[in-house]
This record gives C-alpha cells, structure tokens and sequence, in this order.
C-alpha cells in the first residue's frame, strides 16, 4: 500500500479520530502486526502537539500460549503495574488510541474457562480505566490494521501479498482515504448526516422499537425516558470533538434494562474473545437471554451471556441503513467495527451512560434507576437485513415507520 494513502490515513486518525491538543499525552494501544502503521500515528501524534506517545503492543499470538500454559489461579491475577502504567497516563489527560488488527479464531482451541477466567480479570481490574472511554472523560478512536491471517481469512482464494494490499484497499474506501480525496471533508458531510438523522428520532422520543425481517427476527426493544440518540463525532466532557469510531455508520441509544423480548437472528459472525461465532440467535424475555443458539462457537457464545451479571441483558441499539458503504462493499470483515457499520446491532453489556439526558453526571446507582445495564463488558453484534423493517412506537402508542426494506424513511 503506498506511503502517501497510510499517512492520509493516520492523519485522519490522529486529526480526527483523536483530535490531539497541544500537550497532551497519547496512549496508542497496537498490534505486533501494525508496527508501520503505529510509527506512523506516533510520528501524527507529536506533529499534532503531543507532549508523549507511549505505545503499548500486544501479539494475539503470544497470548494464545499464555492461556494456554497459564493456570487458571495465575490468568485471574493481574499485575497492578499493567493497570497503574495506563491509568498515570490517563489522569495527567492522555487521549487514547486502539489500533486493532484482530486474529479471527486464533483463541478457538484454547480453554473456554482459561478465556473467561482471563477476561473478567482483566474488565474488573481495568473498570476504571475503561470509565475515561464510556464516560467519554478523554478522547478515543478505535481503528484497523490488516494483517496476513486476518487478510487470508476474507479473502481466502488470494495470496497473502493479495490478499493484505485488497483488505487495505477496501479499509481505505471504507474509512473515506483514497489517492485525489478529501476525507476530512467527507467525515464532516458524514457528521453532519448523523447528527440531522439523530436530531429527528430525538424527537419523537419513542417509547420502544419493534424489528423484523424474513430472518425471523422478531423483537420490541423499550428505550429509557430521556434517552440520546448517538453517532458520528462526540465531545468529551470538556468539549474536545473527536471521532471513537473509524469508520462509522451508525447511530445508536439505549435500551431499557428489562424492556425486550422476542428474538434475534444475527446476520454476521461475531469475533468474540478469539472464537468466531457463527449463525446464532438469541430470545429475550423481560429483558434477558432466556435461551440461544449457534452452530459456530457455541462455548465462546455462553461466556459472553454469562460473563456477569449484566452480559445477559442489551446495553445499546444502533441503527445502520445497508445501504452504508460498508453494507455495499459485499465483504464480509470478520472484524466488528467494519461489520457493526454494515447492519443495525445490538449490544450485549454495559449501557453508554452518554445516550440517556445527564448521564454522564450519574452515578452507578442513578443510571440502574432510570433503566440503564450494567457490565463490565460491551459486545456488539450484527443483525440487520436488506429487509429490515423498524417500526417505533409512540408514548401515545401510535405508530411511525423509521426503516423500511433496511433504509431509513424518516
């Protein structure tokens, strides 16, 4: 992939996903795979102002071993120095960036209690660092890299070499970076569309959401009193505007706790903890899974409901119309932030206090009572259709039609 189009690339990371002001400290979270694609925001970071980039890689691989040769006593111990590291950065004001390049399957032969035991330990020893982001306290941006399994994966009949330079091709398209374009032009006409999209379910306040398609997806979703629609560029609680996801299509609220029922099918593979999950569904009743399905990992499935107490219960609804360039593209990315873009999803886990009116000034206690999940996991997973039909329902119970055959009408 030329030089020229990876700068472009990590400029709109930086300038826009991050927004990094003068001074301020980076955290930049990366994969073994990405090193010219991390050196590359670093260089972004500085040339933007930051006083410190401190990167901190990780290798899919080698954390395969370590929960493969670990005991379970020694994966549910968490060196305080690895969450202290991170957490120093964050209270003198450091933004944050993930740089993902996942592994599909890497983890799918390794013990689904040593993975489970793994992460809790990690989600509870990290809470308050995962807080800077849900609360939106810092900027943050997650963004992909490929890699060559991750490549092979998608495009399965291409070489390696063809295989990487086509998945960086359709990253680009995706995220708006190409040779003679204007991608910050095109992410602020992007905002623009989110927010006047949001602006208008914001007003109806719908009391709840019905879905349906050919799929067998039959669900009514209640959404909190007061909830936010959300999507496109945020602002932390100082007012910095940045951008969490890239690329992104979605806008999206929360749900209320204990108000779903029916049942979902998903429409894409779920990348969970290592383990693709493949054609499953799920049935709520008061809220909860009640019973599930999957005919691909099926393990890693039951961890993620049984995570906690929470894991069992939706904590966001987002909305994607297929026509979105990601929907158009036909690929399927194996990777949930490409995926999340191409369909509506729903997320099993904790509630973004930011899409319900003062969350952000609520404790633990008050979101509960307004109806918000609590977790300490997020999971999004995948079930819109060409045919998706969304209905919302009214405080006075009438009727408006918000998708249609998998496109908004209102």
């Amino acid at each position: 992939m030329k030089l020229e189009l990876l700068r472009q690339y990590a400029q709109l990371i930086v300038q826009n996903g991050l927004h990094v002001q003068k001074g301020q400290p980076v955290i930049i979270y990366a994969s073994m795979y990405q090193n010219d694609m991390t050196r590359l925001c670093v260089e972004e970071a500085y040339k933007a102002g930051a006083s410190t980039v401190e990167v901190f890689y990780h290798d899919d691989e080698i954390t395969r071993l370590k929960y493969t040769y670990e005991s379970l006593e020694q994966l549910s111990n968490i060196d305080e120095w690895k969450i202290q590291s991170k957490h120093s950065l964050l209270k003198k004001g450091a933004c944050a960036l993930h740089l993902i390049s996942d592994v599909p399957g890497v983890l799918k032969d390794v013990d689904a209690k040593k993975r489970e035991t793994a992460s809790m330990a990690m989600s509870k020893a990290s809470k308050h660092i995962q807080d800077y982001t849900m609360l939106n306290k810092t900027q943050w941006c997650v963004a992909a890299v490929p890699n060559e399994n991750w490549a092979l994966q998608v495009f399965p009949e291409l070489t390696e070499k063809e295989a990487v330079e086509t998945l960086w091709k359709y990253i680009l398209q995706c995220v708006r970076v190409y040779e003679g374009g204007c991608a910050k032009q095109e992410w602020k006409q992007l905002n623009e569309d989110l927010k006047r999209r949001e602006q208008i379910l914001n007003a109806y306040q719908f009391d709840k959401l019905l879905f349906s398609n050919m799929k067998g997806t039959k669900l009514e979703v209640s959404l909190v009193k007061n909830h936010i629609w959300c999507g496109g560029s945020e602002k932390t609680i100082n007012g910095i505007e940045f951008q969490p996801n890239i690329p992104t299509e979605e806008i999206f609220t929360m749900p209320e706790k204990t108000g779903v029922n029916g049942i979902v099918y998903a429409t894409r593979p779920l990348l969970y903890q290592g383990v693709l999950i493949k054609d499953f569904w799920l049935s709520f009743k008061d809220g909860k899974v009640v019973a599930y399905d999957a005919k691909e990992g099926k393990d890693a499935l039951t961890a993620l409901i049984e995570f906690d107490e929470g894991s069992c219960y939706l904590g966001e609804v987002a909305l994607v119309p297929n026509s979105s360039p990601i929907s158009k593209s036909n690929i399927l990315f194996y990777n949930t932030l490409f995926d999340e873009n191409a369909a509506c999803h729903l997320a099993l886990g904790d509630a973004y206090p930011t899409t319900v009116k003062n969350g952000e000034n609520m404790n633990e206690t008050q979101l509960k009572e307004v109806g918000a999940n609590h977790s300490l996991t997020h999971v999004d997973f995948m079930f819109g259709s060409s045919d998706m039909k969304v209905v919302g329902v009214c405080e006075d119970q009438s009727e408006v039609l918000v998708f249609e055959n998998g496109e908004f009408v209102v």
